[in-house]
């Protein structure tokens, strides 16, 4: 911009028009003398006296990464003699310490000499744009790096799906041409063509549900589960692998902690680190599974071998989707090395952390976090003053339990949708919506059909009590009942 034709005057009118900042330097006097426009002064939030006493007026203010190049760069306009127009950006910090962004334009008045000997300044806050720049930066460099990633993933898997093929044709093709093979070199043959296909088959499973999970094809559906009740299933599943290597697998979990996870991802998460202890793990040796309140809203799970280990130059390895590291197993178990990094990406996606820590010949401890499913109590009552009574109750009887109302179904299954509630109180007798109208509503969702609910009732007749009953609702109590009786049926339910 050329402002060298405007006089000062002029160029803070422009600058008040602009909305954008001006000032003059004057470099005859002894000490140089700054002047600026109002708008700078309270946009800085120094007075002009403040910033006259700094012994390089404004540019005093700049950051520290900034002044040796603003430096430089003045040094060289300044040296030129023959240029009147300068423009650079840098960053100044205002009194309050906030950082801002200036594109400044300067024009020069020279002696014969070429001496400067005054500079006009018009600068303009450009710290959003600058913002939104770094922000288009930073999300060109991110998607360079995840396409070089991709590039290098294709790279690996297209190698990793097409070279087991050989072997499987090869061996096929033996047992189609070979009439005459005996029976136990036929069953080798097989026993090779069955490993390979399965472990194609895994691979292809992993990558099926990385790619969903990357893509946000797979839908993750929290629910409360008990922590313990889902680590057991998945011991439970691996328990054949470990007994046929004559590994000992422990459990220490309370039976009170509950996590907000999908069942289905969690499972697989899981499932997947006690395979890979198992397979790591020499014979007579010990897998131990543990899991607790790790910070506010936090549970940890940890899964812990004494196994091989994983020498120090290959842990950097693990988790990454671009680097395939497998190893066999103690006993020729073979993997797809992809198996952690969906593990991780399962645990992300529940907004958790995953690491580890292993010493080679020593065993490997693998930690993840994932979060701790609220206690919540819901009461459905249309009966506002009943509603309160029971809240009171349970907030003094059940002070770690969050206790959420609704006065009809419909706010209710929304609400049980969202909070996923330990428990649910209704009232059978409500308008709009009635008991076994909202546990119907309610057991047609996956998410919210194990929750336990306790139905509030008067009189039922006799159609209504086998609905209930055909519904699996056997915690029915008189609306008359008093608070203390519903206080103990709902410490049963949920402790």
């Amino acid at each position: 911009m050329n402002i060298s034709k405007l006089n000062f005057a002029q160029l803070k009118q422009m600058a008040d028009q602009l909305g954008c900042f001006s000032w003059k330097f004057d470099h005859t006097e002894e000490k140089a003398r700054f002047s600026y426009t109002e708008g700078l002064i309270k946009f800085l939030g120094y007075s002009q006296n403040e910033i006259n006493e700094l012994q390089e007026g404004i540019y005093s203010l700049i950051h520290k990464d900034d002044i040796s190049q603003v430096k430089d760069k003045v040094e060289s306009f300044s040296g030129t003699q023959d240029e009147s127009e300068l423009q650079h950006i840098y960053r100044i910090v205002t009194k309050d310490d906030n950082i801002v962004w200036l594109l400044e334009n300067v024009s020069v008045d020279r002696d014969p000499s070429g001496k400067i000997q005054t500079s006009k300044s018009l600068a303009f806050d450009i710290t959003a744009t600058k913002s939104e720049t770094q922000d288009c930066d930073e999300t060109i460099k991110n998607l360079t790096e995840m396409n070089s990633i991709k590039d290098k993933f294709i790279s690996i898997v297209s190698h990793d799906l097409r070279a087991p093929f050989t072997t499987l044709l090869g061996f096929t093709e033996i047992l189609l041409n070979e009439q005459d093979l005996p029976q136990e070199e036929r069953d080798e043959y097989l026993s090779y063509i069955y490993d390979a296909s399965k472990s194609q088959l895994q691979m292809i499973n992993y990558l099926v549900d990385w790619s969903r999970l990357q893509t946000g094809r797979t839908k993750i559906e929290p629910c409360r589960l008990n922590a313990k009740d889902i680590i057991s299933n998945c011991v439970s599943t691996l328990t054949g692998a470990a007994i046929r290597k004559d590994l000992e697998i422990t459990t220490t979990i309370p039976m009170d902690l509950y996590i907000n996870a999908d069942d289905r991802l969690i499972t697989q998460a899981i499932t997947n680190l006690i395979s890979n202890a198992i397979k790591f793990s020499e014979s007579g040796k010990s897998i131990q599974i543990a899991a607790n309140k790790f910070k506010e809203g936090r549970i940890e799970i940890v899964v812990k071998d004494e196994g091989i280990g994983i020498a120090e130059e290959n842990q950097p390895k693990l988790f990454k989707i671009d680097f395939k590291y497998s190893i066999p197993g103690t006993k020729g178990e073979k993997g797809t090395g992809l198996g952690l990094a969906l593990v991780k990406e399962i645990i992300e996606k529940h907004e958790g952390d995953i690491w580890f820590y292993s010493k080679l010949n020593e065993g490997s401890e693998f930690h993840f976090t994932i979060p701790e499913a609220k206690n919540i109590i819901l009461i459905v009552d249309d009966n506002e003053t009943k509603r309160k009574e029971l809240r009171k109750s349970i907030e003094h009887s059940l002070g770690e339990f969050v206790v959420v109302e609704a006065d009809n179904g419909y706010k209710a299954f929304n609400i049980a949708q969202e909070k996923i509630p330990s428990l649910i109180v209704i009232n059978h007798d409500m308008p709009l919506m009635d008991g076994i109208q909202f546990i119907e509503t309610i057991k047609a969702k996956n998410t919210l059909k194990y929750i336990p609910i306790i139905v509030k009732t008067g009189q039922l007749d006799d159609e209504s009590l086998k609905k209930y009953s055909s519904l699996k609702v056997e915690q029915l109590i008189s609306d008359i009942e008093d608070t203390n009786q519903l206080l103990i049926r709902i410490k049963e339910n949920i402790i």
